[in-house]
């Protein structure tokens, strides 16, 4: 019986780097987890669920949908499919990974997309653009974003109050500026500026005319679509 060889292997000290390199924007995640806890609290749950789901599903929109529709009689079909809706990006962006996720063995490919997230993705996918590949984000930045998640969601149970809304304080936009800065740092060509005119045409359409949550989805396959159809030459 053959052995299968893997040629990429985490290396723990460029994850604690990595770790470190996205403290920064976990600060602004603790934020919105307070926010969380807070919301969880006003909707009926304990404070040891709400900490729990934190822990085990790291799904900030989804968890607040699923709050949202939380009540003495949970539908959960319905919860399932919204939760499904919001979180299908992952399908996209962890087939983007895969010319780096195959290179590792089963049990850290999967276990390091338990990790994933819009963050860490961003700065994996930019520096894969510019040929270096970077695993060690999606797990060291992971699991600082993974902790400052739960902090803030134990806080906001706690002292949810001091901060209600943290979107009238702006922080609803770091992430979103991180995300621009990250595809505004990789390489850019013809073919990458219209796939990002497709993507972002198609995501405000969908943003108006279709339900929550969809644009990002339908962005992203837009963009898809022309990088599918629209070839990059390769070096001879």
């Amino acid at each position: 019986m053959s052995v299968a060889s893997y040629s990429y292997q985490l290396q723990p000290a460029k994850v604690r780097l990595e770790f470190v390199r996205l403290l920064p924007i976990s600060l602004f995640v603790v934020a919105f987890g307070a926010a969380f806890g807070l919301a969880s609290i006003q909707q009926g749950l304990e404070p040891l669920q709400a900490v729990l789901m934190s822990a085990t599903v790291f799904a900030g929109a989804s968890q607040f949908a699923a709050v949202d529709m939380w009540g003495a009689e949970v539908s959960v079909l319905p919860m399932i499919a919204v939760v499904f809706a919001i979180n299908s990006r992952h399908l996209l962006m962890g087939a983007s990974l895969y010319p780096m996720l195959k290179d590792l063995p089963p049990r850290q490919r999967y276990g390091v997309l338990l990790l994933l997230t819009d963050a860490n993705w961003a700065v994996s996918a930019q520096e894969y653009q510019s040929g270096r590949r970077n695993l060690e984000v999606i797990l060291g930045g992971g699991l600082v974003l993974w902790l400052a998640w739960i902090i803030g969601t134990l806080m906001g149970v706690y002292f949810g109050r001091l901060l209600q809304d943290p979107q009238s304080l702006g922080l609803d936009m770091v992430l979103g500026c991180f995300l621009l800065a990250m595809a505004l740092g990789g390489n850019k060509s013809t073919r990458i500026l219209v796939a990002w005119a497709v993507a972002a045409g198609a995501s405000l359409a969908a943003y108006w005319y279709l339900p929550p949550h969809t644009h990002v989805v339908v962005g992203a396959l837009a963009g898809g679509v022309v990088g599918l159809f629209w070839l990059e030459k390769k070096a001879l």
